[in-house]
């Protein structure tokens, strides 16, 4: 699909969403102003208004006739209201909502699964109602009653700890081959010692395919399954062909094997120009704020190049069209680490305390076969870290998904981590701290704010190297309502400045995910400090087609690099990048791959294209949540 076809299409999905908006509105008619102006004629918005009333009732009576065009328009546009959404959901934390049934005994666990759709959690007398209903689910594997078992946090027979049912609740919803789920008690049946626990969770769609158009000839093919046999294992394929390095393709793939008491395996493979790594790991992480202990071991081999700078200093320069040269570098890493989180006392009535402190242990070695630079040495270190983690959840709407429950995290998270690091040039030390904050309310809503330093030092010279300042800050506002539209403002600040890092070290990009939207650069933009800012409005319409939900949205982004002073710390001495542009969001979320994005974007300088203008499809959701959970003692990210 080339950039003409692409405009048509999103031309074209304009309009029909854009009369769907029109289709699925629910209209309670304004009084109507009996003024007129000096003329004698009513204003034009009122015609226009009564206009948009004839085409609206016109347009849904046209869906009830029982012809073959009028049976294809009901298909496409749904009337429906949703139970749900007209009951509302009140943003409201979900720490003591089952806080009357603290250590009663589980005396039955009653699991009621259902498929992908057709079917609703808040709406038992919901069924499939046309053949693309019954075709889903006739393809697909609804999940095993055993894997939704792996997921809770009690069994038959246990004591319920306190919040043991709003967590295993949180974390079905959490599992990405449910949509969503509900655990409750049997009130009727519940005595004061025991209970029985009624668990109903909602499948989405496992099977998926995308295909991504970045350009002329270039894109990405992708092929996944999230709930292979319905026991919630998952594979995911990816494969980029078009690029412009000298290996023209690129693949990631993985497979992922859920077990219980939360422990996961997975083996990855990555292979892109100048840059391949596969390996394995096995996992166990703080999934839960009553979970004691976590850890994990993996294995991987790297094979990648880097660029180096001249002689004297200056960075590469190579003929126009040409690569860089590079020079390999391959090493392999074997990881394993150990953590132990201690509840810390209650003063509040007899209520558990949700704070906890962490401890954990961590040694990676690093061996490398191939050294670019004589500074790339063998090295073991050993980690440590002291954290404290205080985390809540609460429940909204609209904000990544579309309607459906979400589980907002909010909460505190402080770490300090000591290391130290042997290796055959000189042995060297490693200090790491860590802050993040986050808050919520229906009012204000959310904001994150989190900031991060990590360095190697060596003894006893004082020399710090490898160093990383990163900070983060992520707002949307409260969710706005006009008619039946609902939107939300989003601002995302992220940033990373490199602090005396090695030669070839520019790993910082800004396309992509990193940075600006739909950027596809002409060439390989890469630094050693960055500041990328993203604004992005987004317009949640009442619209549904096919059983995509539509959004319309706005958005701007500006990135600093520093591309051609990477001694400097900050990058602000270069011109920023910038991206500009609009498009249509759609989101199915009886699908894995749940959102889909056909965005039109406006780039200033540094297009590979060379009006500025890029046309791009996108599945990913840009923005995401930040957990407070606890993770692997680390040094810093850059990347």
């Amino acid at each position: 699909m080339n950039n003409r076809e692409l405009f048509w299409t999103l031309l074209a999905l304009t309009w029909l969403c854009l009369a769907g908006t029109a289709v699925a509105q629910n209209t309670a008619v304004a009084p109507v102003d009996t003024t007129r102006r000096a003329n004698g004629t009513r204003p034009d918005s009122l015609r226009r208004r009564f206009d948009q009333e004839r085409l609206l009732n016109g347009l849904r009576a046209y869906t009830r006739r029982k012809t073959i065009a009028g049976k294809a328009a009901a298909a496409l546009f749904n009337f429906t209201p949703r139970r749900e959404e007209q009951a509302g959901l009140d943003a409201a934390l979900l720490d003591r909502q089952h806080d009357r049934h603290n250590y009663k005994i589980v005396r039955q666990i009653n699991i009621r699964t259902l498929t992908a759709f057709g079917y609703s959690i808040t709406d038992s007398t919901r069924t499939p109602r046309n053949i693309l209903e019954k075709t889903g689910n006739a393809l697909h594997i609804k999940t095993s009653r055993t894997r939704v078992r792996q997921v809770l946090l009690f069994r038959v027979g246990d004591e319920l700890e306190p919040q043991d049912l709003a967590e295993s609740e949180r974390l079905l919803r959490q599992t990405p081959e449910l949509l969503d789920a509900r655990v409750f008690v049997n009130e009727r049946t519940s005595t004061a010692d025991s209970v029985d626990v009624e668990i109903v969770t909602k499948d989405v769609f496992s099977l998926s395919g995308s295909w991504e158009v970045r350009d002329v000839g270039a894109g990405i093919i992708g092929l996944r399954d999230l709930n292979f046999m319905g026991l919630g294992h998952q594979f995911r394929n990816s494969y980029q062909y078009g690029s412009r390095s000298p290996q023209p393709w690129s693949y990631e793939g993985s497979y992922q094997v859920p077990f219980r008491h939360f422990v996961t395996g997975e083996a990855r493979y990555f292979n892109e120009f100048e840059n391949k790594y596969g390996g394995f790991t096995i996992s166990r992480g703080f999934y839960s704020i009553n979970t004691k202990y976590a850890g994990a071991l993996s294995v991987y081999a790297y094979d990648q190049g880097v660029v180096l700078p001249l002689p004297d200093g200056s960075p590469q320069q190579p003929p126009e069209g040409q690569p860089p040269i590079y020079t390999p570098r391959r090493y392999t890493t074997q990881d394993v680490w150990l953590g132990r989180s201690l509840p810390l006392p209650s003063y509040d009535l007899g209520y558990e305390n949700p704070a906890r402190l962490i401890v954990a242990a961590r040694l990676q070695r690093t061996s490398f076969s191939a050294r670019p630079t004589p500074e790339y040495v063998d090295a073991r270190a050993m980690l440590a870290t002291v954290g404290y983690s205080v985390r809540r959840y609460y429940k909204d709407k609209y904000l990544f998904g579309f309607g459906r429950t979400e589980d907002i995290p909010a909460g505190t998270l402080l770490s300090a981590t000591v290391g130290y690091e042997m290796n055959s040039q000189q042995n060297r030390h490693y200090y790491g701290v860590r802050a993040s904050t986050a808050s919520y309310s229906p009012r204000g809503g959310y904001l994150y704010l989190s900031g991060e330093f990590g360095s190697f030092v060596r003894r006893p010279s004082n020399d710090w190297q490898q160093g990383l300042v990163s900070t983060e800050l992520l707002y949307f506002t409260r969710l706005y309502h006009r008619g039946n539209f609902q939107w939300r403002h989003f601002l995302w600040s992220r940033n990373a400045i490199g602090l005396n890092r090695r030669p070839g070290e520019q790993l910082l990009a800004i396309n992509g995910d990193r940075g600006l939207r739909g950027f596809s650069p002409a060439t390989d933009l890469r630094g050693t400090s960055r500041v990328v800012l993203n604004y992005e409005t987004t317009v949640f319409t009442p619209v549904s087609f096919l059983g995509f939900r539509l959004a319309m949205l706005v958005f701007a982004d500006a990135a600093w690099l520093n591309v051609r002073t990477p001694n400097r710390t900050l990058p602000f001495h270069d011109k920023p990048y910038t991206g500009f542009g609009a498009g249509l969001r759609f989101r199915n979320e009886y699908l894995p791959i749940r959102t889909f994005q056909l965005l039109l974007g406006f780039y200033p300088r540094g297009l590979a294209t060379p009006n500025g203008f890029s046309i791009y499809e996108s599945s990913r959701s840009y923005y995401d949540f930040s957990d407070f959970s606890f993770g692997q003692p680390g040094v810093v990210r850059y990347e």
